[in-house]
């Protein structure tokens, strides 16, 4: 079984990740399935397109966009699986869906995308916690590194642009590379910033 130009994939877990353990209790933090927070965007290569010869290989876990698993109601109010689904527990993931992939234990990106972590406010004359448009180059891409902007740097990017995610308990803004506009000096005091709802475990280590 090998799609032509999509990815299959399997949840890594459930389809909605809206559950959390604390202590030996299960706490469900969402029950709209509307909500496009609460879907899980974890999932398992179980196949790669034969399409295309990418980097990504079966077995690897991948972050994705979260409509591949998103389930909706019918124009009758029925529920029902995913425009992605395929059949049993397999799912069909187009290769601009990919935003991360894992290898060797260390997050890569894919599609030309980067990871920042927001640096925190350090303005105590405003509500605003974190710093708008700037932060610290968490996960990187080859087109970054031939520009000098490296793992760990200090950057602005353009605003309207960032997607937000939660890898390894780490709230992290995804954007293309070209949206990056200035690399920063490093001052020594930059913070990074990360609400403690972040560390909720719905992330994955």
């Amino acid at each position: 079984m090998k799609s032509l130009y999509d990815f299959i994939v399997k949840p890594l877990g459930k389809e909605y990740s809206n559950e959390i353990n604390i202590d030996d209790k299960s706490l469900v933090l969402n029950t709209k399935i509307e909500s496009f927070k609460s879907v899980n965007n974890l999932a398992i290569v179980v196949q790669t397109p034969q399409a295309y010869n990418t980097s990504i290989e079966k077995g690897d876990i991948i972050v994705m966009h979260h409509n591949v698993f998103r389930t909706f109601y019918d124009m009758k109010g029925k529920r029902k699986k995913s425009r992605s689904f395929f059949y049993d527990n397999l799912y069909f993931c187009q290769i601009d869906q990919i935003y991360l992939y894992k290898k060797n234990k260390a997050w890569k990106s894919f599609g030309d995308r980067c990871f920042i972590m927001p640096l925190k406010n350090d303005n105590y004359l405003t509500a605003d916690k974190e710093r708008k448009l700037i932060g610290i180059l968490k996960i990187g891409n080859s087109s970054l590194e031939a520009l000098g902007i490296n793992e760990g740097d200090v950057v602005g990017y353009t605003p309207n642009g960032e997607w937000e995610f939660i890898i390894d308990d780490q709230r992290l803004y995804c954007m293309k590379s070209n949206d990056i506009v200035i690399k920063y000096e490093y001052e020594g005091n930059e913070a990074e910033y990360n609400p403690s709802w972040a560390h909720s475990g719905r992330g994955i280590n």
